[in-house]
């Protein structure tokens, strides 16, 4: 017989770690079981959370919150959960490795995935000196020249979004996707220089300083700092979708907004797998907003079974 958890928690973003730690300070029996693979781990400076002004990377932060969590007794394993069963009235969940982990209740925080392009360098400098969220890191290239590496329509909002920091943007379009001729007038209007051309390499100083793009025509265009935009992100939703959890048309999981809680009972969502603004702080929230109401049912199963 499989252990019984009183809760697992897939993901071990920020989501799934600020959770882990609520549900552990109520002294329950909780598994998180994380790939180690996401947009936490990817990024390497985040300067816009309450505590940290000098930054922290995602990996950082992820240690942290796993120690954290550890004090209170929760459970990590590194695994991909790749099934996920209601099997009387208790999940059964399988994963990747063979394993097998019965749960009273779930935590879906598997968040999405972007997609980004095979181009030399590009990861390196990627959450350092490339940044993905305007509102994240727009702050980060106030008055400094920048490369907008991107996609058709997606690349070139962007830009126009970026505009607000800094008035020396280009946008190279690397995918060679058409604009719509009102966001091309646009990019005139307000100064954004226009590409469209593939890009070989980015070019980088030491380890993850951008310093410019090689186009495969081999010019080079130097840039202080750079933003991706390619469009085309996973909502990594295959396991809300197995549940039965309802979706949005955008593909992420709908849920109560005061409790976290699907329309699948004693399933949540946190994080970017649900429908939000994509901050870490924000993620955070949602992690222990659900833990709470996990909770809350934890107990009332407790009555039941008494």
């Amino acid at each position: 017989m499989n252990e019984l958890y009183e809760c697992i928690i897939v993901g071990g973003g920020f989501a799934g770690l600020q959770a882990s730690i609520q549900l552990g300070r109520y002294q329950r029996n909780v598994l998180v079981i994380d790939s180690n693979y996401g947009r936490s781990t990817l990024c390497k400076t985040y300067r816009n959370i309450l505590g940290w002004p000098n930054s922290i990377s995602g990996q950082e932060l992820r240690q942290l919150g796993r120690k954290h969590a550890e004090v209170y007794g929760v459970s990590f394993i590194q695994d991909k959960v790749i099934s996920i069963q209601n099997v009387n009235n208790q999940f059964l969940i399988e994963t990747e490795t063979g394993k097998s982990y019965s749960a009273k209740t779930v935590l879906l925080a598997t968040g999405l995935i972007d997609r980004i392009p095979q181009i030399k360098n590009l990861v390196d400098c990627l959450g350092s000196t490339i940044y993905v969220c305007p509102d994240c890191d727009g702050y980060e290239i106030l008055n400094k020249s920048v490369l907008i590496l991107g996609s058709g329509n997606i690349g070139a909002n962007l830009a126009i979004t970026l505009a607000y920091w800094s008035k020396q943007i280009t946008y190279i379009n690397h995918d060679g996707h058409d604009l719509d001729s009102k966001l091309h007038d646009q990019l005139q209007k307000i100064g954004v220089h226009y590409r469209k051309e593939t890009i070989k390499e980015v070019l980088k100083e030491d380890d993850s300083t951008f310093k410019g793009i090689c186009l495969h025509s081999g010019e080079i265009i130097y840039g202080d700092r750079a933003f991706i935009g390619f469009g085309g992100n996973k909502v990594q939703n295959s396991l809300a979708i197995q549940l039965g959890v309802n979706l949005l048309n955008n593909k992420h999981v709908i849920v109560d907004s005061r409790t976290k809680e699907t329309n699948v009972t004693n399933v949540w969502a946190a994080g970017d797998l649900v429908a939000h603004s994509q901050q870490v702080t924000i993620a955070m929230g949602d992690g222990t907003q659900a833990a709470v109401w996990i909770q809350k049912r934890l107990l009332e199963m407790s009555v039941k079974e008494s």
